[in-house]
């Protein structure tokens, strides 16, 4: 069980091992840390599962992938003996863990001890059955972790070839100077070798700058009731349906079944930006995702979150609007037109008045093509891993309990994936 270390011994960033209060420093596979501490009272090593034991996020684990400081908030749980069988570890624990969570219900502030943890039920097992079962979680585990690493590199690197190309104009500075610009012929071509002054300082010679507005129509989306929300209704997209910094959260999904008109739908492929935030942090205010297939041909969209569509005019896309929304530059620009005293609200006129850089047609689909196959590849990539989830959470409870031995779990897997 952790132990907090004093505030003196503490600090935001370093030095010190890495501190966990509790589940808010968790992510998807393994903490991402915000504080550090000197004094550390309590450890967990790698490999350990890291347990929330206060609040109401009790319960709540992940896997310490290096050594961390832990607080009072946090027990890190590991076999006496065998390493190897940590995924079975886990495997118990979630086995038990409505029980263990009805023991903790008891106050507005539930918790769990060392004791209750210590005495969940542990499968009479022979131990080469508990290494196949953790071999098999394990493996599941690792994929759908491997699958969240390969979705983010494939979003880094449209990223960072969208900022070379059109944010540094790169491949122009490297012909300008006389340097091979590192791009296959078709590719160098693309650009033009000079830069001239503009409005908005050195771009590109024969790219235009435009306004938004030029571009686009901005439609804000449907304000609904909550007496509207239900499980079967149409899939609507909101302010939890884009992450901080841009792109799309697909758990932040809502469903509504009440009235809405035609331009409260959007498709997939469409544009989506958040238009409110609580507080003043520009988080997530101003950033942009694209609607994937994955919810249906027609959506709908809530008011908090404005459709952007490309007019018929513009040469645009909405991947590579997309990206350009996300960039630090023109977030910076569109979200500051937002006001509000505590919550914060981007007008309509945030996404039309900024001035903008246009590329040639060609530079655009070009890469426009990139990053739609990137993206492409990442809707694909939540189909397997939500896949993969389904099947650990089907297998588990069969598994520990033993009504299903590993030799037809093995099998069954085979036939799925």
């Amino acid at each position: 069980m952790g132990q907090s270390p004093p505030g003196e011994a503490c600090s935001s960033n370093g030095p010190g091992l890495p501190l966990l209060n509790g589940p808010t420093e968790y992510g998807p596979h393994h903490p991402t840390p915000a504080q550090y501490t000197t004094d550390a009272r309590k450890r967990a090593r790698p490999g350990d599962v890291l347990f929330c034991v206060r609040g109401s996020t009790t319960g709540r684990m992940n896997w310490a992938d290096r050594e961390y400081a832990i607080g009072r908030g946090v027990a890190a749980i590991r076999h006496k003996d065998r390493a190897d069988l940590q995924p079975f570890v886990r495997a118990v624990i979630e086995y038990g863990l409505p029980g263990l969570l009805a023991q903790a219900t008891g106050s507005t502030f539930p918790n769990v001890s060392a004791t209750q943890l210590a005495s969940l039920w542990w499968p009479p097992l022979e131990e080469a059955e508990q290494r196949a079962i953790a071999h098999i979680l394990g493996t599941l585990d690792d994929k759908i972790e491997l699958n969240r690493r390969m979705s983010e590199t494939l979003e880094a690197m449209a990223r960072a070839l969208f900022k070379s190309w059109f944010v540094d104009f790169d491949p122009v500075r490297a012909k300008a100077e006389g340097r091979d610009p590192g791009l296959p012929q078709p590719l160098a071509d693309l650009f033009p070798a000079r830069l001239v002054d503009s409005e908005l300082g050195e771009i590109p010679e024969g790219w235009e700058v435009k306004p938004l507005s030029d571009c686009v129509d901005v439609t804000r989306g449907l304000s609904y009731k909550g007496s509207g929300l239900s499980d079967a209704g149409v899939p609507m997209h909101n302010l939890n349906s884009i992450y901080e910094g841009g792109g799309y959260k697909h758990d932040g999904i809502k469903r509504y079944d009440g009235d809405y008109k035609s331009h409260h739908v959007a498709q997939p492929g469409d544009l989506i930006v958040a238009n409110t935030e609580q507080g003043h942090d520009r988080l997530l205010i101003g950033y942009a995702a694209i609607v994937p297939g994955r919810f249906g041909p027609e959506n709908l969209f809530s008011h908090h979150i404005y459709r952007v569509r490309l007019n018929k005019a513009s040469k645009l896309t909405s991947d590579h609007l997309c990206h350009l929304l996300n960039t630090r530059v023109m977030h910076d620009i569109v979200s500051g037109y937002a006001n509000g005293t505590t919550v914060n609200m981007l007008p309509i006129d945030g996404l039309q008045s900024p001035l903008i850089v246009v590329p040639p047609e060609r530079a655009i689909a070009t890469f426009s093509s990139i990053a739609k196959a990137a993206r492409m590849r990442r809707e694909e990539i939540v189909e397997e891993s939500r896949t993969l989830a389904a099947l650990r959470d089907a297998l588990l409870p069969k598994l520990v309990s033993g009504e299903l031995r590993v030799e037809d779990a093995e099998r069954f897997i085979g036939r799925t994936i």
